[in-house]
């Protein structure tokens, strides 16, 4: 009796830790799936005074316009990362016209990167922190605070503001994901139950008996 009261504890703890790297790992596995199918838009301001943040939201705007034609109908995050290549002068360009119309003299770079992000919402999607390979345009010393969107599938088009992302523009998502990733940004339930088995739970119940 004295040996399966303190076996009991361990057997326990050594359940809790491989429950808990099991999550891990999936929480892992789903971040990459969902960074391997999304590209990540940053407008990063020269500072974070009031003045240049009005011009990040005005540049903002105009690049927007311009991609607002060209990658709504885009099927896959491939064929979306080359129409951004392929104008990435071009939106270059409308970013520095944009602020020299504003009176501005900020040079500007525009540029794909993968970076480190913490996790972050956008209406009611929440996108899990990790490594995502994002679209930047840096205005001057770019010190400022940035703005961010999903570019592809095209949420960049949808206010962030919302509570609620609409569910034809999650539908998009839908498309390109698992339900295993779609569940863990949409925080709703799959078509098909998801369900975790714990294998380990199982194991302790025969050491046990």
């Amino acid at each position: 009796m004295g040996k399966k009261i303190i076996i009991i504890p361990i057997v326990f703890l050594i359940a809790v830790l491989g429950i808990r790297t099991y999550n891990k790992i999936e929480e892992y596995k789903i971040q990459k799936e969902i960074s391997s199918k999304i590209i990540r838009f940053h407008v990063r301001a020269n500072s974070d005074s009031e003045e240049d943040q009005k011009l990040k939201l005005k540049v903002r705007d105009e690049v927007m316009a311009y991609l607002d034609e060209r990658l709504p109908k885009i099927g896959s995050v491939k064929d979306a990362k080359a129409v951004l290549n392929d104008n990435i002068e071009e939106i270059g360009r409308i970013a520095l016209a944009t602020i020299h119309k504003e009176g501005y003299n900020y040079s500007v770079s525009v540029y794909f990167e993968e970076s480190y992000f913490p996790i972050k919402t956008y209406g009611d999607m929440v996108f899990p922190a990790g490594k995502y390979e994002a679209f930047r345009i840096d205005i001057g010393d770019s010190e400022g605070k940035n703005w961010w969107c999903v570019l592809f599938p095209p949420l960049c088009f949808v206010d962030s503001t919302y509570a609620v992302v609409p569910e034809d523009t999650k539908d998009e998502f839908r498309n390109v994901l698992s339900n295993e990733a779609y569940f863990a940004i949409t925080m709703s339930e799959p078509d098909n139950n998801y369900v975790i088995r714990f294998k380990y739970l199982t194991f302790l119940n025969k050491l046990l008996d």
